[in-house]
C-alpha cells in the first residue's frame, strides 16, 4: 500500500471524499515540495514498485532521466507497460538490489524512496547506498513507516510490531530519528531533516479498506482463496492504522544535501521532536 496526503481541511470535511488514487498523488506532490529539489536532471526511485512514483516525477521533469529500481522482474515489466501507456520517454526501470546498486558514485541529483525502507533487512547498507549514488550538491529524500524511537517496549508492544512484521515480511522496523542519525553517520550528508507525517497519511489505511468497500466486486468473483487474502489484508490494515494512530508507529521523513565539497567529521545531534535537525 502506498500512503496518500490529507491536509486538516479535506480530514476536517471527510477523507472519504477524496480521491485515493488522488490522496497517493497528492502524497508525492508534498513530498517532492518538502525535498527542496528544485531540477534534477537523474532521478533514481528506490524500490519503485510499479512506478507510480517514478511516472509523476517523470511528468514534472520532463527534461529528467528517472530511473526505477526494484527486485521483482514483474514489477519492472509492469511499470514500463504502464509508462508507455501514458507516453513517458524520460523513465526507465531495472531490476537491482538497492543495498548492493550497480550505479557509479554520484549518479543522481535525486534520490528519492517512498515506502522501500521499512522492506530493507540492512537499514544501514540502505542508507550508505543511497548516499554512495547521491551527486555532491544533489538531495536525498526518504519516507518510511516507522516504529516509535527508543528501545523501551512493552510485551505488548513487542508482539504488535511482531505480527506487523510477520503478516507482510517485513525484517523490522526503526525509528525516523534512527534513519536520521545513519544519514548523520556517513559524513557525507547535511541539512538533515527528520519530520513525522503521521497526521497527515494516518487516513489512509482505513481509505484503503473502504475502496474494496466501494468496489467489491473484483474479489467477489475471484473465489475462496483471493476471499481469504482479503479477510486477512483488511485486518492487517486496520492493525496498522491502530498502530499508528497509537504511535506505537509513526510515518518518517527524512532529507539531506550532499554538500559540494567533502564535510568535516562531526557528532551528529539527536532528537525526538516531530521536526528535528540532524549533524548540522
Amino acid at each position: 500500500i502506498h500512503l496518500g496526503y490529507y491536509n486538516a481541511e479535506e480530514q476536517e470535511r471527510g477523507y472519504l471524499k477524496k480521491d485515493f488514487k488522488e490522496a497517493k498523488r497528492d502524497f508525492v506532490l508534498q513530498m517532492l515540495y518538502w525535498s527542496g529539489a528544485k531540477s534534477p536532471r537523474r532521478i533514481l526511485d528506490v524500490g519503485c514498485g510499479i512506478g507510480g512514483t517514478s511516472r509523476i516525477l517523470a511528468q514534472q521533469f520532463p527534461h529528467a532521466e528517472v530511473i526505477g529500481i526494484t527486485l521483482s522482474k514483474e514489477q519492472a515489466s509492469r511499470a514500463a507497460k504502464l509508462a508507455e501507456d501514458q507516453g513517458l520517454i524520460n523513465v526507465r526501470f531495472e531490476v537491482m538490489d538497492a543495498l548492493a546498486m550497480k550505479y557509479e558514485d554520484g549518479s543522481f541529483d535525486l534520490v528519492w524512496a517512498c515506502e522501500s525502507g521499512e522492506h530493507m533487512p540492512d537499514k544501514k547498507a540502505y542508507v550508505n547506498e543511497m548516499t554512495r549514488v547521491l551527486a555532491p550538491g544533489g538531495t536525498l529524500a526518504v519516507a518510511t513507516w516507522c516504529q516509535r524511537d527508543g528501545e523501551v517496549f512493552s510485551q505488548t508492544e513487542r508482539d504488535r510490531l511482531q505480527y506487523l512484521y510477520d503478516e507482510w515480511s517485513h525484517p523490522f522496523f526503526i525509528s525516523y530519528q534512527e534513519y536520521a542519525r545513519l544519514m548523520a553517520a556517513t559524513n557525507q550528508l547535511e541539512s538533515i531533516v527528520a519530520d513525522d507525517w503521521t497526521d497527515a497519511t494516518l487516513p489512509s489505511w482505513r481509505h484503503s479498506n473502504w475502496v474494496g468497500v466501494f468496489d467489491p466486486w473484483p474479489v467477489v468473483f475471484a473465489g475462496p482463496i483471493v476471499w481469504y487474502r482479503v479477510v486477512r489484508e483488511i485486518v492487517m490494515i486496520e492493525r496498522m492504522h491502530r498502530a499508528f494512530h497509537d504511535g506505537l508507529m509513526r510515518y518518517g521523513m527524512i532529507k539531506a544535501v550532499k554538500p559540494l565539497a567533502p564535510r568535516p567529521a562531526s557528532i551528529a545531534s539527536s532528537g525526538n521532536t516531530s521536526s528535528a535537525t540532524y549533524g548540522t
